[in-house]
């Protein structure tokens, strides 16, 4: 784990997406964060250890989900499909899909494995908070993992900076190309990569953007507008918000699931989709809801 200064810093981001503003000044205490996501090694000693059965390798109670598909009432979880060529991409059924069998264990379906350095991946918000629990850690709230993830660049749209890729350098996993069909990757996947395989940043921490979304504590909320004037400077600075409730977390429009704030993008975030391969990026993401993804990192506060 690496230990992170408290301190006061500019939480969100102006220029990208409406959930991320109003930037607003927040103040974080000391901490520790695992240098790297929670790799499937790490996971599989806890599974090891406990006996531990994820979300997705227990098959749902249909009466817990009315109307639920005949093919989603098993254990499973979606996975990434790339598809054959440009679809609409505000379909997302396009390129996911719900995979009977799909777990940490076999990310991609029944057949495939999981690879010892790389993210755990399908893990639902119970997952991730039945390991912290285990390891003796937390789940960060959104202000500690955005704070990490910023690496002292107070500000930055980027972990290193205010440029995607400086001098042409890929710094993290994410989609490279036009999403969700043509990804230009150096090693011409379009998947998650071992923990590391990008540079860290200026906390010394690994794959806080792109690779897997991570979870963090928080219930989903939209930023409340600040007043003119105020929480501007650090002697203003917010002590860590925390979001919102399991209530006001439920997308009015969808199932009456609570949402978690995911956080850093992923391996499929894109310029033309998800510009999210950011420290302000966030996502609503429901409790019950893995996918080939998602992963966690866990923090221990002072």
């Amino acid at each position: 784990m690496r230990r992170i200064a408290g301190g006061a810093f500019a939480m969100g981001a102006e220029r990208f997406y409406p959930e991320e503003r109003p930037v607003r000044r927040v103040r974080v205490d000391a901490f520790w964060i695992d240098e790297t996501p929670v790799t499937n090694r790490q996971f599989a000693a806890f599974v090891a250890a406990t006996g531990y059965r994820t979300f997705a390798e227990i098959a749902p109670d249909p009466r817990d989900y009315p109307g639920l598909a005949p093919v989603e009432a098993q254990a499973g979880s979606a996975v990434f499909q790339p598809t054959a060529g440009p679809v609409p991409l505000d379909d997302y059924g396009q390129w996911w899909a719900f995979v009977p069998g799909a777990d940490w264990r076999h990310p991609l379906g029944p057949g495939s494995e999981a690879l010892p350095d790389h993210p755990a991946v399908h893990i639902a918000f119970a997952d991730a908070e039945a390991y912290a629990g285990w390891a003796g850690k937390a789940l960060p709230t959104e202000a500690e993992w955005e704070y990490a993830a910023r690496g002292g660049l107070d500000g930055a749209d980027y972990a290193w900076g205010d440029e995607l890729a400086p001098g042409g350098a890929i710094l993290a996993n994410y989609w490279q190309g036009l999403f969700p069909f043509a990804n230009q990757r150096a090693d011409g996947g379009c998947r998650t990569t071992p923990v590391g395989a990008y540079p860290a940043n200026g906390h010394g921490l690994v794959d806080m953007i792109g690779n897997v979304w991570e979870w963090t504590r928080d219930w989903y909320a939209v930023p409340k507008t600040l007043r003119p004037g105020k929480d501007k400077s650090p002697c203003c600075a917010v002590p860590d918000p925390r979001g919102g409730n399991r209530k006001n977390s439920i997308d009015p429009s969808g199932p009456a699931i609570g949402r978690k704030v995911l956080k850093g993008g992923s391996h499929l975030c894109a310029a033309n989709y998800c510009q999210r391969y950011r420290p302000a990026a966030r996502h609503a993401q429901p409790i019950d809801s893995p996918t080939s993804h998602i992963g966690f990192r866990c923090v221990v506060r002072e």
